[in-house]
């Protein structure tokens, strides 16, 4: 953060959301959150992931210090795709998004002098058709097991993708212009 701000804490365990505010001259201290992440019986995924990201930042972030909170799901004809954690359930989401268009729903939650904004990021990826080879052998890395929609873009599955419409950070974790209109917005000075 430029001189005379406050150093931004980040909710999050993830090490993509670290990397990627890292890329962009970033320093961050690292908090990680302690929330259940269960959906709520007819929650949608816009709402979850606000929720989430709300939840988090509210677990470890005072209100008088600037901090940031994301939470991310994929999103298959309305079905939240969260983290496999097992493969043989990586495989089956891989194999139901082979071929199709998803949406990567990504929520964010800022707080800086006081007060606190979130929001929803969405994002539309496709991927080609997948064999049944490539795919198990994609899971065999173990990749897939802790990605929500058992992929990771900027990993082993950045070929499996033919097209992305919208933020393309979004779909590695978060976001990084929605962060920093966040920023603005509650005049808090971004990185320089």
């Amino acid at each position: 953060m430029a001189s005379g701000a406050q150093r931004l804490i980040l909710a999050s365990s993830s090490p993509r959301r670290l990397d990627l505010l890292r890329a962009h001259g970033f320093s961050p201290k690292v908090r990680r959150p302690d929330v259940d992440e269960t959906p709520q019986p007819g929650e949608d995924a816009a709402t979850l992931v606000e929720r989430l990201a709300m939840a988090k930042l509210a677990s470890v972030v005072d209100s008088h210090e600037t901090g940031l909170a994301a939470d991310t799901v994929v999103v298959l004809d309305g079905e939240v795709l969260g983290k496999p954690g097992r493969p043989d359930w990586a495989t089956d989401m891989l194999h139901r998004l082979s071929g199709r268009t998803h949406e990567v729903v990504g929520g964010l939650a800022v707080c800086h002098g006081g007060h606190t904004i979130s929001g929803v990021v969405r994002t539309s990826v496709t991927f080609r058709e997948l064999g049944d080879d490539e795919v198990d052998a994609y899971v065999a890395t173990g990749e897939p097991l802790d990605k929500a929609g058992a992929y990771a873009i900027q990993g082993g599955a950045a070929g499996f993708v033919t097209e992305v419409a919208g933020c393309l950070e979004n779909v590695v974790g978060l976001s990084i212009p929605a962060v920093l209109a966040a920023l603005k917005s509650l005049g808090a000075q971004s990185a320089g």
